[in-house]
């Protein structure tokens, strides 16, 4: 149960750093250009955790399939979903993209069926607590804000589209389960950072930008914290709690992100962002509740298998 506690621990501390990118990237975003922000956010994480696998002898895998699995990676877990929310979120609204963007949950539940074999597949209590935790985030957005839902279709469909990757991505994840956590962290961001620098270069002209020291320490944060050091946690917790468990922190980070808010822009918290942060937490102690294992009786002898 200590272990488990301290994976627990771990999923806080993961929505907690994805909760609070969103404050350094608005900071970022105002000097910053957003394809040139995310290019520098994953080219210093990818060279961070280089640097501690150079540090710690632990060596890349050099062979053409590892790095196939780590390119597609990539796509599914940054660069895709990363690009998509940008775009997407200029256009349908903050409000109604934080709904859209928080069932990559729902999305991992989906999936299961249609990848994994029944016995691996999450039963009755996870879809539960899916739901649940998907009707919490909409207590803590609003719930004014689902009538925006269909009025900029397409925009709303690539916020959409960038939750269904990270549900892929999740369960993807036990592709690399073998691997030590920073092994998998620091190819994927690599793979990210040779598409999405190119991608800078050609659309914002870097070379002519002048960011400041509140944008540049933002985009800093953002590449060693926010990116990382969380997908360190990421991966690991894929190993450890599965792709259902480690998608479910999306439901904890809008609660995070009210609680930076209350904390340091002396925002109120009414009753109904109060009740949406409880039926969150509620949603994601079912999804992660261990399953009780029945015991077996062997019939000779009448004693319990474990």
């Amino acid at each position: 149960m200590q272990n488990r506690s301290f994976e627990y621990a771990l999923l806080g501390c993961l929505a907690l750093l994805w909760g609070s990118s969103y404050m350094w990237i608005s900071l970022a975003l105002e000097t910053i250009p957003p394809a040139t922000l995310i290019a520098v956010r994953v080219s210093f994480a990818a060279l961070v955790l280089v640097a501690i696998m150079a540090v710690r002898g632990i060596r890349m895998p050099l062979d053409g399939p590892s790095w196939r699995l780590f390119f597609i990676q990539s796509l599914v877990n940054s660069t895709g979903p990363w690009l998509l929310l940008a775009w997407g979120q200029q256009y349908a609204g903050t409000a109604v993209s934080s709904v859209l963007n928080s069932t990559s949950p729902l999305w991992v539940f989906v999936f299961s069926f249609l990848i994994l074999q029944s016995g691996q597949r999450p039963g009755p209590r996870q879809l539960i607590g899916v739901l649940a935790g998907f009707g919490g985030i909409v207590l803590i957005v609003g719930v004014g804000a689902l009538k925006d839902i269909g009025e900029t279709l397409v925009p709303q469909l690539a916020v959409l589209a960038s939750a269904a990757l990270y549900g892929i991505a999740a369960l993807r994840g036990r592709l690399f389960s073998g691997l030590p956590p920073i092994v998998p962290a620091a190819g994927t961001l690599l793979c990210s950072a040779i598409v999405l620098v190119p991608v800078s270069l050609v659309a914002d002209r870097p070379w002519q930008l002048s960011p400041d020291l509140t944008g540049l320490g933002a985009a800093v944060i953002l590449g060693i914290a926010c990116t990382a050091l969380a997908f360190l946690i990421y991966f690991r917790l894929l190993t450890t709690l599965g792709p259902m468990g480690t998608a479910s922190q999306a439901y904890l980070r809008s609660g995070i992100g009210v609680f930076l808010g209350v904390v340091f822009l002396s925002e109120t918290l009414d009753l109904e962002t109060f009740a949406g942060i409880c039926l969150a937490i509620f949603g994601v102690v079912l999804i992660n509740w261990p399953k009780v294992r029945k015991p077996q009786i062997a019939a000779a002898t009448g004693k319990e298998v474990s």
